[in-house]
Parts: C-alpha cells; structure tokens; sequence
C-alpha cells in the first residue's frame, strides 16, 4: 500500500484508539457510545475481568466496558508499530479498516484489533490479555542464563537436574495435564514458560504415538503454516501436508527440546475435588505401579473425540470376521486381496476405504447420514485464507479470535457457498452414483466441526473411487444387518467381509468426564464443546468450569496453540494469588 494511503488508515485507527481511551476514562458521558455501530462486537479475552467473553450490539458493548473496564487502569491504547500494519480488508464479506493495537490496564498488557467502518466507527474489537505484569514469560530477553550449568562444576548439571524434575519424587505437579497430543503439548510449553510445574500423563508408550499408531496413509489434512506448535515453528522446508510419522517425531523432539515433564505408558484413571484444601486426588498407574498425586489443577487435552462410539449395528455379534472401530485401525496390507466393510463416512471411514482398496481389498463403504464432501485442494483450505495474506503467523493467530461468533458464521456461509460451486460437478457426480450429500449446513466443514466434531470429507481421492465404483457404496438403511460371512441387503444380496471398520466417531467430552469422575462432576461442568448462543464461546474451553480446578483444551492445532496462552495465564493467575 503506497505511504500515503498507509498513513491515512494508520491515522483512522489511532484517532478512534484516543477517542477509545478518553471515553473508557469518562464513562458516565456518552462519547463512548458513539464509537461503535448498532451491530458491533466485543471479544475480551482476560484483559478485562479475568474471561473469555463475547457482547453483541452496541448497547450491550458499551455497557459491559462500563462495567468492566471501570479501575482497570486501561491506558496506552495505540497502534503496534512492531505488528502487521493498519490495513483494508475484506472479513467475512465487508470492507473494513483492520488495525492491531497494544495498550495496557494495571494488571498486564494488552493486544487488541479494532475493525472500522467507513463513518469511522467500530465494527468489532478485540481486547486480549498478553502478559501478567510481574509475571512474563520467560522466553526473549527473559530466557534463563543457565549459568549453573556451565559454571558450577561441583553440582548437578542440566541433565541431571531434568531427570530429578520429571521425576515429581518429592512433589507433586501444580497442574497435570491427561493428554500428550498437540493439545496436552501447547498448555504445558505454556506453562512451563509462566513458571508453573506441569506434568504430561498418557496411556501411550511413547510421545507421538496418538499419531504414530493410527493409519498408515494418515497425513494432515490442513496445510503445514497453520499448524504450528507455540514457540517452535516447524521447518521452512516441511511438506505442506505433514505425513504423521513426521508429526509424532516432532511431538517427541518438541516435548525433548521444550523441557516438558512428560511421563508416558501413564493411565488416569480418576480423581476427586477437595474443596477445602483446593487441590484433587488423583490416582495414576505408571508402570504396573499406582500414584496418587495432589495437583491444584487438573487440565483434561484428550480432544474433542475421546470414547469410540459403536453403534448397535443389526446382526453385528453374529460377524465372524473382525471388527475395529477406525482408531484401531492402523494398516491394510494384511487384507489384500480380501473384503471389507468401512461403516461412516467422514475424513476416517474415507481414507480408510481408500487405504484398503489402494492395498487390494475389495471396499464396501457404507453411508449412514448425509455427509459435506470437499476437495482438499482449495475447497478445505479455503477457511485458512488469512494465513495466506503473508503476515506473521503471530498476528494471524490475533486477527483470528478478533472474529466473534457472528462473523465466524457469516464468514464461513460465504465460503461454504464458494465451496459448493467450486465443487459441484464432484457432488453432481457423487449423487449419481447414490452418494447422500449434506445440503443442510450451509455453514460449512469447521462449524460441522466446532459444533458436532465431525460429519465432512476432505476428498484426497476416495470420493474419485466411488464415483468410478472401485469402492462399492451402500446406504445403511439399505442393508437388514450384518451376517455371519458380511452385510445383507434387504434385497437378500449378502455382501462379502472379512473384516468390518466402524468409523462411526467418538463420544463427546462429557461422556469422559462422567467416566472419570462421576456423576456429580459431570452434571456440574455440562457439554464441553459445540457454541453456547448466549456467552457465543465453545462450552467449557480453555475457561473456568463448574468444577474448580478442571480445565479443558482441544481443538486443531491452531485453536490450542492460540488458546493455550489463555488457559495458561487463567491458571498463572490463580497461582500468583490476582484470582481467587
């Protein structure tokens, strides 16, 4: 953009900021009403009153910065000159001037982005928590010097004071953190960072293997420069779409280079609440051998998908063959030249179909509802837009949560609808051939998944096979059940099988909860996942629960690389006494 149109858009933002901070600082006069449009949005995360929130409408907006903001001590609001610079943007179908902004209240500082219209008023704001006064990361020019390591000769070196650490034989973690994936890896360098002892426990022999051990064509399906784990960006020279063999071996060099306490092979298996004491009782099998720890926080990464939900499908226990739900699954050779039967049809129940057949099985791939089909390439990607734009991943990750619920929906309408057209002759030729698409949802594949975590496909080249018949298709209501040898069809074809694959998806979150804690626990915290309308937030993520000391994280890798900044400060301040 030429200097002088730069400047006029960076003199917008900084006069309506000015105008911003003279209004916040005179809250009972009306200047701060006229600021923002009838239909403009405030998302605070932390900076303001220690939650994630968002408020719809202009009154409702100026009411709560009253309220909130009231002795926060917000001052210093300005445009970040170190950031990507204030700029005209098209967001979810409306030009806007977008400009990221810092300031600062009496209890940390704050990064923001403003969206204005052309009467120079507000359309959305983002106010966002970015440091604890008092209590920064420790990364920068806040690094540790290591200087015991290197200096005192007589003592224990870094190595040996690591093992000791992650040993937690005198101690017990301040948090501990049930999940080793992307998620359980994001809030612990997080953590760790913040100077809160955090531990890692999975079930799994070694880090990486929730990817390691799925299928064996597995790769991600969203391109490499969203992905990133904080702190660590993966190489410059990464394929686009991370094979997952490359992604657990990154896992297990990030967990390493990070300093994660992390301990593997280690099952959770419950644990209560002590109000009194504010700490759980939890009880963990390492080894063969049981430990019971005492942490003040217990932070649940296990994903939005958890317990494997298998269906009472007809005639099922009188299969002979073997039957797998799609998370033990894990390679297709063995069946060459043999038959199978794959029950779903979203992301898994397709690559596994396509896995098998590419192997020389013979695939019956079964429907059971209307599934969102997309090619990858650029129908899936195109909701990744803004991290195309060639601005820092960092103010990516910024301009992201700026979108309330509202624009999210709007904007994912608009690329549904662009989706659609783009990939009408592939759905023309699926539903020729008998495929049911899903028409519904005109929001789109991350909706389907925000809200129900699943219910889509992003064609790498299954859906080719279908539409070529290399893979059978079969409706679910078209069949009468299963039989000892496959599938009969209500016309009483029998559908040959050796082996049956229920991609039939996972249990949601709460269902984990009740498992692990009771009843009691889960009828206190309720749904996890999936948008409340009237806080327009994720249920019970990265926030305080109905259960003191239970937090949640999941989501892609984008959500909890951004989020777990949030949920980690939320826990910091916990700890350094500023939250009860």
């Amino acid at each position: 953009m030429p200097g002088a149109a730069q400047g006029v858009l960076w003199e917008a933002a900084s006069r309506w900021l000015a105008a911003f901070e003279s209004a916040l600082g005179a809250p009972d006069q009306p200047e701060l009403g006229r600021l923002f449009r009838a239909d403009a949005h405030w998302r605070d995360l932390l900076a303001f009153g220690w939650a994630v929130t968002t408020d719809s409408g202009a009154q409702k907006v100026v009411e709560e910065l009253k309220r909130r903001a009231a002795g926060s001590g917000a001052s210093g609001f300005q445009v970040e000159a170190r950031r990507t610079p204030p700029r005209r943007v098209t967001r979810a179908g409306v030009e806007v001037t977008e400009a990221i902004f810092r300031f600062e209240t009496a209890v940390g500082r704050g990064q923001g982005v403003v969206r204005l219209m052309d009467d120079g008023k507000a359309w959305t704001l983002l106010t966002a928590l970015d440091e604890i006064k008092g209590h920064e990361e420790s990364v920068g020019s806040r690094r540790p010097h290591g200087e015991a390591y290197s200096r005192d000769f007589r003592g224990p070196n870094w190595l040996d004071k690591r093992k000791a650490a992650s040993a937690y034989a005198d101690r017990d973690p301040v948090a501990l953190i049930v999940g080793g994936g992307h998620a359980g890896l994001s809030i612990a360098a997080r953590l760790k960072q913040l100077g809160v002892e955090a531990l890692i426990v999975d079930r799994h022999p070694r880090v990486g293997d929730n990817w390691r051990k799925r299928y064996h064509a597995l790769t991600l399906h969203n391109q490499v420069h969203v992905n990133h784990l904080p702190y660590l960006p993966f190489p410059a020279n990464w394929p686009v779409y991370i094979p997952k063999d490359k992604l657990a071996g990154w896992f297990e060099a990030y967990a390493e280079i990070m300093e994660l306490d992390y301990w593997t092979g280690t099952e959770f298996v419950g644990g209560n609440y002590d109000e009194r004491a504010g700490r759980w009782t939890v009880e963990l099998k390492r080894d063969g051998a049981k430990r019971t720890m005492r942490p003040k926080h217990l932070i649940l990464a296990t994903g939005v998908s958890t317990i494997p939900r298998k269906p009472e499908l007809p005639g099922l226990k009188h299969f002979r063959g073997r039957v797998v739900h799609s998370h033990e699954y894990d390679e297709a050779t063995s069946w060459a030249g043999r038959d199978a039967i794959v029950v779903g049809t979203g992301n898994s129940g397709h690559d596994i179909a396509q896995d098998l057949h590419t192997n020389g099985a013979r695939v019956t791939l079964v429907q059971r509802s209307p599934t969102l089909i997309l090619n990858i390439e650029p129908s899936a990607q195109l909701v990744y837009a803004l991290y195309g734009e060639g601005i820092p991943t960092e103010d990516c990750d910024l301009i992201t949560t700026a979108n309330p619920l509202a624009l999210q929906r709007q904007y994912h309408r608009l690329t549904a609808a662009q989706s659609r057209e783009l990939d009408k002759p592939l759905s023309d030729a699926l539903t020729r051939v008998g495929f049911r698409i899903d028409t519904e949802d005109r929001t789109g594949w991350q909706f389907k998944y925000l809200d129900r975590g699943g219910g889509y496909y992003f064609n790498v080249g299954c859906s080719d096979l279908i539409v070529e018949k290399k893979i059978r298709l079969e409706q679910h209501s078209g069949l009468e059940g299963f039989v000892a040898n496959g599938a009969k069809t209500r016309s009483g074809e029998v559908i040959p099988a050796d082996l049956v694959v229920l991609a039939t998806g996972y249990l949601g979150q709460e269902h984990l909860v009740r498992k692990l804690f009771g009843d009691a626990v889960a009828d206190r915290v309720g749904p996890i996942w999936g948008f409340d309308e009237g806080t327009q937030e994720l249920r019970n993520m990265w926030m305080p629960t109905g259960q003191p000391g239970l937090w949640f994280i999941a989501g892609s890798f984008a959500q909890c690389r951004i989020y777990s900044k949030y949920l980690a400060m939320q826990v910091k301040a916990r700890e350094a006494g500023l939250v009860r």
